[in-house]
Protein backbone atom coordinates (compact mmCIF):
# COMPACT_ATOMS: atom_id res chain seq x y z
CA UNK A 1 0.00 0.00 0.00
CA UNK A 2 1.32 3.47 -1.03
CA UNK A 3 2.81 5.49 1.86
CA UNK A 4 0.97 8.33 3.27
CA UNK A 5 2.47 11.03 1.49
CA UNK A 6 1.84 9.50 -1.72
CA UNK A 7 -1.83 8.76 -0.69
CA UNK A 8 -2.30 12.42 -0.45
CA UNK A 9 -0.30 13.83 -2.69
CA UNK A 10 -2.71 11.69 -5.35
CA UNK A 11 -5.27 12.82 -3.59
CA UNK A 12 -4.77 16.74 -4.18
CA UNK A 13 -3.96 15.50 -7.63
CA UNK A 14 -7.18 14.70 -8.46
CA UNK A 15 -9.15 17.29 -6.55
CA UNK A 16 -7.73 19.61 -8.89
CA UNK A 17 -9.12 17.76 -11.47
CA UNK A 18 -12.44 19.74 -10.07
CA UNK A 19 -11.69 22.58 -8.66
CA UNK A 20 -9.04 25.11 -8.38
CA UNK A 21 -6.74 25.36 -5.70
CA UNK A 22 -8.42 27.87 -3.60
CA UNK A 23 -11.05 25.61 -3.35
CA UNK A 24 -9.17 22.07 -2.19
CA UNK A 25 -9.45 22.04 1.36
CA UNK A 26 -7.32 20.22 3.49
CA UNK A 27 -9.69 18.67 5.23
CA UNK A 28 -11.33 16.60 1.90
CA UNK A 29 -7.71 15.66 0.92
CA UNK A 30 -6.79 13.86 3.85
CA UNK A 31 -10.66 12.29 3.53
CA UNK A 32 -9.87 11.05 0.60
CA UNK A 33 -6.59 9.70 1.09
CA UNK A 34 -7.59 8.09 3.72
CA UNK A 35 -5.56 9.77 6.67
CA UNK A 36 -6.27 12.16 9.87
CA UNK A 37 -6.07 15.63 8.80
CA UNK A 38 -3.54 16.06 11.53
CA UNK A 39 -1.40 13.21 9.76
CA UNK A 40 -1.73 15.20 6.19
CA UNK A 41 -0.29 18.73 8.36
CA UNK A 42 2.72 16.32 10.06
CA UNK A 43 3.84 15.53 6.15
CA UNK A 44 3.41 18.95 4.95
CA UNK A 45 3.11 21.56 7.48
CA UNK A 46 0.93 23.61 5.93
CA UNK A 47 -1.11 23.93 2.61
CA UNK A 48 1.93 25.44 0.53
CA UNK A 49 3.85 23.13 1.22
CA UNK A 50 1.62 20.40 0.22
CA UNK A 51 1.30 22.53 -2.94
CA UNK A 52 5.11 22.36 -3.19
CA UNK A 53 5.43 18.93 -3.05
CA UNK A 54 2.91 18.16 -5.29
CA UNK A 55 4.86 20.24 -7.97
CA UNK A 56 8.29 18.82 -7.16
CA UNK A 57 6.77 15.58 -7.50
CA UNK A 58 5.46 15.92 -10.86
CA UNK A 59 8.07 17.65 -11.94
CA UNK A 60 10.53 14.53 -10.83
CA UNK A 61 8.21 12.30 -12.61
CA UNK A 62 8.45 14.11 -15.64
CA UNK A 63 12.52 14.37 -15.63
CA UNK A 64 12.20 10.62 -15.10
CA UNK A 65 10.36 10.02 -18.29
CA UNK A 66 12.96 12.07 -20.31
CA UNK A 67 15.12 9.76 -18.93
CA UNK A 68 13.19 6.68 -19.76
CA UNK A 69 12.25 7.88 -23.21
CA UNK A 70 15.83 8.47 -24.40
CA UNK A 71 17.10 5.10 -22.82
CA UNK A 72 14.15 3.79 -24.94
CA UNK A 73 16.09 5.01 -28.13
CA UNK A 74 17.50 2.05 -30.29
CA UNK A 75 21.34 2.42 -30.13
CA UNK A 76 21.69 2.88 -33.99
CA UNK A 77 19.80 6.35 -33.44
CA UNK A 78 21.86 9.79 -33.44
CA UNK A 79 22.01 12.35 -31.56
CA UNK A 80 18.71 14.38 -33.42
CA UNK A 81 17.02 11.02 -32.90
CA UNK A 82 17.92 11.20 -28.62
CA UNK A 83 16.73 14.83 -28.72
CA UNK A 84 13.50 14.10 -30.77
CA UNK A 85 12.49 11.82 -28.28
CA UNK A 86 12.89 13.77 -25.11
CA UNK A 87 10.56 16.49 -27.65
CA UNK A 88 7.84 14.29 -27.88
CA UNK A 89 7.99 13.24 -24.21
CA UNK A 90 8.17 16.92 -23.15
CA UNK A 91 5.09 17.70 -25.62
CA UNK A 92 2.96 14.97 -24.65
CA UNK A 93 3.32 15.30 -20.90
CA UNK A 94 3.06 19.49 -20.65
CA UNK A 95 -0.39 18.60 -22.76
CA UNK A 96 -1.41 15.75 -20.29
CA UNK A 97 -0.05 17.69 -16.84
CA UNK A 98 -1.30 20.95 -15.94
CA UNK A 99 1.79 20.90 -12.98
CA UNK A 100 4.24 19.69 -15.88
CA UNK A 101 3.29 22.54 -18.06
CA UNK A 102 3.60 25.21 -15.16
CA UNK A 103 6.73 24.26 -14.29
CA UNK A 104 8.31 24.59 -17.65
CA UNK A 105 6.66 27.66 -18.26
CA UNK A 106 6.33 29.05 -15.22
CA UNK A 107 2.50 30.05 -16.51
CA UNK A 108 0.00 28.52 -13.82
CA UNK A 109 -3.56 29.96 -14.19
CA UNK A 110 -5.87 30.27 -11.58
CA UNK A 111 -6.44 26.29 -10.86
CA UNK A 112 -3.33 25.55 -9.49
CA UNK A 113 -1.25 26.35 -6.57
CA UNK A 114 0.19 30.19 -6.41
CA UNK A 115 4.48 29.38 -7.65
CA UNK A 116 6.34 29.44 -3.73
CA UNK A 117 8.00 32.25 -2.98
CA UNK A 118 10.28 31.46 -0.31
CA UNK A 119 12.53 33.73 1.20
CA UNK A 120 16.22 34.99 0.02
CA UNK A 121 19.22 36.43 1.48
CA UNK A 122 19.74 39.77 0.46
CA UNK A 123 23.06 38.97 -1.56
CA UNK A 124 25.98 40.58 -0.94
CA UNK A 125 27.33 43.53 -3.11
CA UNK A 126 27.85 42.49 -6.60
CA UNK A 127 26.75 38.95 -6.25
CA UNK A 128 23.22 37.96 -7.97
CA UNK A 129 20.30 36.26 -6.01
CA UNK A 130 20.22 32.44 -6.65
CA UNK A 131 16.86 30.28 -5.43
CA UNK A 132 17.11 27.94 -2.74
CA UNK A 133 18.92 24.63 -3.77
CA UNK A 134 16.61 22.28 -4.92
CA UNK A 135 14.06 24.59 -6.82
CA UNK A 136 13.07 23.65 -9.51
CA UNK A 137 12.52 26.91 -11.64
CA UNK A 138 11.90 26.71 -15.48
CA UNK A 139 15.42 27.59 -16.12
CA UNK A 140 16.11 24.91 -13.77
CA UNK A 141 13.99 22.34 -15.54
CA UNK A 142 15.87 23.25 -19.03
CA UNK A 143 19.52 22.73 -17.64
CA UNK A 144 18.66 19.02 -16.05
CA UNK A 145 16.75 17.98 -19.41
CA UNK A 146 19.45 19.80 -21.43
CA UNK A 147 21.90 17.51 -19.27
CA UNK A 148 20.29 14.35 -19.37
CA UNK A 149 20.23 14.73 -23.51
CA UNK A 150 23.63 15.69 -23.81
CA UNK A 151 24.75 12.64 -21.74
CA UNK A 152 22.98 10.51 -23.67
CA UNK A 153 24.10 11.72 -27.03
CA UNK A 154 27.43 12.13 -25.51
CA UNK A 155 28.09 8.57 -24.55
CA UNK A 156 26.89 7.11 -28.13
CA UNK A 157 29.16 9.88 -30.05
CA UNK A 158 32.18 10.63 -27.83
CA UNK A 159 33.45 12.29 -30.79
CA UNK A 160 31.30 15.13 -30.74
CA UNK A 161 32.74 18.36 -28.86
CA UNK A 162 31.23 18.67 -25.14
CA UNK A 163 30.58 21.78 -26.03
CA UNK A 164 28.95 21.52 -29.28
CA UNK A 165 27.13 19.05 -27.82
CA UNK A 166 25.72 21.05 -24.92
CA UNK A 167 24.86 23.57 -27.23
CA UNK A 168 22.55 21.85 -29.47
CA UNK A 169 20.85 20.04 -26.82
CA UNK A 170 20.16 23.38 -25.52
CA UNK A 171 18.54 24.55 -28.65
CA UNK A 172 16.63 21.97 -28.86
CA UNK A 173 15.14 21.73 -25.28
CA UNK A 174 13.97 25.40 -26.04
CA UNK A 175 12.50 24.97 -29.50
CA UNK A 176 10.34 22.35 -27.64
CA UNK A 177 9.30 24.73 -24.94
CA UNK A 178 8.57 27.13 -27.48
CA UNK A 179 5.65 24.71 -28.56
CA UNK A 180 4.64 24.12 -25.19
CA UNK A 181 4.61 27.63 -24.38
CA UNK A 182 2.97 28.51 -27.56
CA UNK A 183 1.10 25.32 -29.34
CA UNK A 184 0.71 25.46 -33.07
CA UNK A 185 -0.43 23.61 -36.14
CA UNK A 186 2.61 21.20 -36.56
CA UNK A 187 1.59 17.73 -34.66
CA UNK A 188 3.81 16.23 -31.70
CA UNK A 189 5.76 14.31 -34.31
CA UNK A 190 6.74 16.97 -36.65
CA UNK A 191 8.04 19.32 -33.96
CA UNK A 192 10.29 16.37 -33.22
CA UNK A 193 11.85 16.00 -36.35
CA UNK A 194 11.95 19.98 -36.49
CA UNK A 195 13.97 19.28 -33.63
CA UNK A 196 16.42 16.70 -34.91
CA UNK A 197 16.76 18.40 -38.07
CA UNK A 198 18.27 21.42 -36.03
CA UNK A 199 20.60 19.51 -33.78
CA UNK A 200 21.78 17.19 -36.56
CA UNK A 201 22.36 20.78 -38.34
CA UNK A 202 24.22 22.36 -35.23
CA UNK A 203 26.27 19.37 -34.94
CA UNK A 204 27.60 19.09 -38.54
CA UNK A 205 28.65 22.86 -38.06
CA UNK A 206 30.17 21.98 -34.99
Amino acid sequence: MPAARELLLDAAFTALVTRPWHGVRMVDVAAAAGVSRQTLYNEFGSKDGLARALVRREAETFLAGVEHALAAVPDTADAGDRCAAAALWTLRTARANPFVRAALTGCRGDRLPPAAAPSVPAPRAGREARPPRGTLSPGALVGRIRDSVAGAVGADAPGLPPDAVLRACEAAVRLTLSYVVAPGAPSDEEVAAEVAGLVRALLTRG
